[in-house]
């Protein structure tokens, strides 16, 4: 890695797409917009930036900016646990929340971040016709 000016520049930016355990349609849209907005107050107050998140009833989708000596599991389970836990403890939702285990996560190069930050307001749109399955079946077609 070369450094510039002293400073050493890293760009790892990723989109991360994790889902209601189940796939149970339990975000609704109130939900969503405010554990959105948690989301990405409590993650700035962790070190994590995330730059957009968007979903659905039943997954959401995150752009994150890496910092080169975050780790990509431990970011999503900040952001998952986290996520659950706030949703749990408002009890804005009458059981017990929970993820599904895993996620999905591609990098994204520097000049698709606009591109992924415009895409990511569309879900409730995009996902009247396609499912999450289709979806990544796309992400999966275009990854090298």
């Amino acid at each position: 890695m070369q450094l510039i000016n002293g400073h050493t520049k890293v760009y790892l930016f990723v989109h991360a797409i994790w889902a209601v355990k189940d796939r149970e349609p339990l975000l609704t849209k109130p939900i969503r917009t405010i554990l959105f907005s948690h989301l990405q107050k409590n993650a700035e107050e962790k070190g994590i930036r995330v730059l957009a998140v968007d979903g659905v009833d039943d997954h959401i989708h995150c752009l994150i900016q890496m910092l080169p000596a975050q780790n990509l599991v431990q970011v999503i389970n900040s952001l998952k646990t986290e996520g659950a836990g706030w949703i749990n403890e408002s009890r804005f939702i009458k059981r017990f929340f929970e993820w599904q285990e895993g996620f999905a996560a591609y990098s994204v190069s520097p000049s698709g971040v606009k591109q992924v930050m415009d895409y990511l307001p569309k879900q409730e749109e995009y996902h009247k016709t396609k499912t999450l399955e289709s979806e990544l079946d796309v992400f999966d077609k275009i990854q090298f």
